[in-house]
């Protein structure tokens, strides 16, 4: 019985810790074998309509159907997410945690801060 209470809390941790990770994971899986099973209901229809039979493997196979949609779609997220990353690390947006206006603002308040700490220090000498 204490093995599945530590069990328990472990697997509790896991989620408060890894939450986001853990739905966002399930959420791609989910989509991933989704794509897949409608893609091959697709292709199933379009080789039909076309007089052949559908294969799984092969130079004309659904994998590489699967595969070219696949990569295709996920070049243009990987360069979204790229630009982004190189945007949002070289631009300013006021404000925003990404934008690397907010460590330069922490960084003079802190000057300020510390010259009036200073100041009132000199003052109670």
């Amino acid at each position: 019985m204490p093995n599945r209470r530590k069990d328990a809390r472990g697997l509790r941790r896991l989620w408060r810790d890894y939450s986001l990770s853990i739905v966002v994971g399930l959420l791609f899986v989910t989509s991933f074998i989704l794509h897949g099973l409608f893609g091959w209901w697709q292709y199933v229809a379009d080789q039909m309509q076309n007089g052949s039979d559908p294969t799984f493997w092969g130079p004309d196979g659904y994998v590489i159907y699967f595969g070219e949609w696949t990569f295709q779609n996920w070049q243009s997220e990987f360069l979204e997410v790229l630009l982004l990353i190189v945007l949002t690390a070289s631009l300013i947006h006021k404000g925003s945690h990404e934008s690397k206006d907010g460590e330069e603002e922490i960084k003079a308040r802190l000057g300020r801060i510390e010259e009036r700490l200073e100041q009132l220090t000199d003052k109670g000498s």
